[in-house]
Order: structure tokens, then C-alpha cells, then sequence
């Protein structure tokens, strides 16, 4: 087996899903949920076939993010894999609503920040191993750092503790 790392392109101010699926339907209902649960979010999709001729299927409303999703679909070059790149929502907005989506087995990730993908080859194909997911952590928040936590999901969320 060969082993590499693939360094995951995130556009700024964009976030990328990365997930593992079972078929071509994939597609058409991943782009179904994400604009009838936020139609207002800005998505390029591509999904890997793992069969047949063994193409990058893609959708979007965005043609610069569907670019990207799909090289970094191209890049990973795993079968079964989905990766969308959304822009103008986050992750946690349609998280719940693509894991409910019948062929969806998995979800790597769901981030803005740096990602990488750790990926082997066999003979017969690619699969992801895992991903590295930002960056090692540092230390223990201080209880400033529980403030600015707590102020931040209020913004960005609404919430009231």
C-alpha cells in the first residue's frame, strides 16, 4: 500500500463536508437537501462513482466552488467520496439533513479550517484513512476563554444559555 496526504483547497471565507457514500443518486439528493434546507447558501459539489466508468459527478449553483469541489474530488480520488465546498451558511446548517440522506455512510469532516486527507492506494483503488482536521491543540481555555466561547456561539447561534 502507498500512503499520501492530500492538502484539502478551501476557498476563503468557505467551508468543506467531506463524506463517504454508496451511489450515483448521491448527487441529486445531496443538491435536493442542501437547497431545500438553505436555499440561500452558495455549494459546488462532487461525488467519486466507484464503478462503471468511474466518473466525477458534479452539481452546484456556484461554478468557482463546483471547480474546487471537484478538484479536490479529483485530488482525493477515492471511490464513494463526496466533498462539498459551501459558502454564505456552515456545516452545522445542513450537517443533520445530509446525514439523514440514504447514501451517505460517513462524514470525515466539516470545516473551514486547514484539512488534509490521509489517503493509501491498493491496487484495486484509493480510500481515505482519515483526516487532520486544523491544527494540535495548545492547551486548557482559561476562564476568558470560556467567555469569549460562550459570546461567540450566542452571535453565531442565537442561543440563550
Amino acid at each position: 500500500m502507498n500512503f499520501e496526504i492530500v492538502q484539502v483547497k478551501i476557498p476563503e471565507g468557505a467551508n468543506v463536508i467531506i463524506g463517504h457514500s454508496h451511489f450515483i443518486k448521491t448527487v441529486e439528493d445531496l443538491y435536493e437537501v442542501i437547497v431545500t434546507t438553505n436555499p440561500n447558501i452558495k455549494f459546488g459539489l462532487a461525488f467519486n462513482e466507484a464503478s462503471g466508468p468511474c466518473l466525477i459527478r458534479y452539481e452546484g449553483n456556484d461554478q468557482q466552488l463546483t471547480d474546487v469541489a471537484i478538484e479536490n474530488a479529483r485530488n482525493i480520488g477515492a471511490g464513494h467520496l463526496f466533498v462539498l465546498v459551501i459558502k454564505d451558511g456552515y456545516p452545522i446548517n445542513i450537517l443533520n439533513q445530509i446525514k439523514n440522506v440514504q447514501e451517505v455512510c460517513r462524514i470525515f469532516a466539516a470545516t473551514a479550517n486547514p484539512l488534509q486527507v490521509i489517503v493509501t492506494e491498493t491496487n484495486q483503488g484509493r480510500a481515505i484513512l482519515g483526516v487532520v482536521d486544523g491544527y494540535k491543540i495548545k492547551d486548557v481555555e482559561t476562564e476568558k476563554d470560556r467567555e469569549f466561547r460562550h459570546n461567540f456561539l450566542r452571535q453565531v447561534t442565537k442561543y440563550k444559555k
